[in-house]
């Protein structure tokens, strides 16, 4: 059970989008559940912190992008291994939005990522170049915050490398299990939880009330 949240606590909540929950491009299910307890939770907190995936048309992480390739393989990019993806929060579209429920008047800041046409970016500090910053560690320390609790989607990617950067900069950090969705690519859950816990972020569960 998790105890009060102080001034030097921020909440950011990953990437709870359309084209992330039920109906949309990855319809995963699950990913409305999560949108009231977020929101009750948000009101907690001195600091919140949305993410939001924005691609432009045509970005390199999608599958539709490489011809002959097929969603959910990976490819060698310039900075790495990429996995592909269905077209998804492309700038301007309903997917993009956020899903409907999600009270985002409680948000202090709304970070774009994933903007850049030849550069995915899952963690809401880094780009997945491991180079280009998002400038959020920044803005957190600007704002006393010490310790970051971390939800939304998806688990396996942009939840928990968000949790292992916010770790790297510096922060306390808990994963709040309950509040996040998981795509689960071939042991990609698993692997990322014993990836999360080797870096030190702690796992709770939120209970409402």
């Amino acid at each position: 059970m998790l105890g009060e949240f102080g001034s030097d606590d921020a909440l950011i909540v990953v990437d709870v989008q359309n084209d992330f929950c039920e109906e949309g491009a990855f319809d995963l299910l699950g990913g409305g559940a999560i949108v009231a307890p977020i929101n009750a939770l948000a009101q907690k907190f001195q600091t919140v912190v949305m993410t939001q995936d924005f691609h432009p048309a045509g970005h390199s992480s999608f599958a539709s992008s490489h011809e002959g390739a097929e969603a959910f393989t990976q490819i060698d990019m310039p900075y790495g291994p990429q996995t592909l993806w269905p077209d998804h929060c492309i700038q301007g579209t309903p997917g993009a939005a956020f899903h409907p429920a999600l009270e985002t008047t409680a948000a202090h800041l709304i970070l774009r990522k994933g903007c850049q046409l030849d550069l995915d970016s899952y963690s809401a500090f880094v780009e997945n170049d491991r180079k280009t910053k998002t400038g959020l560690d920044g803005y957190l320390r600007s704002r006393g915050v010490r310790r970051v609790f971390v939800c939304g989607i998806a688990t396996d990617f942009c939840v928990a490398w968000s949790a292992v950067d916010a770790v790297d900069h510096g922060f306390e950090t808990v994963l709040l299990r309950n509040l996040s969705v998981e795509i689960d690519l071939e042991g990609s859950l698993q692997a990322q939880l014993d990836a999360m816990s080797a870096a030190g972020v702690r796992m709770e569960r939120y209970e409402a009330g």
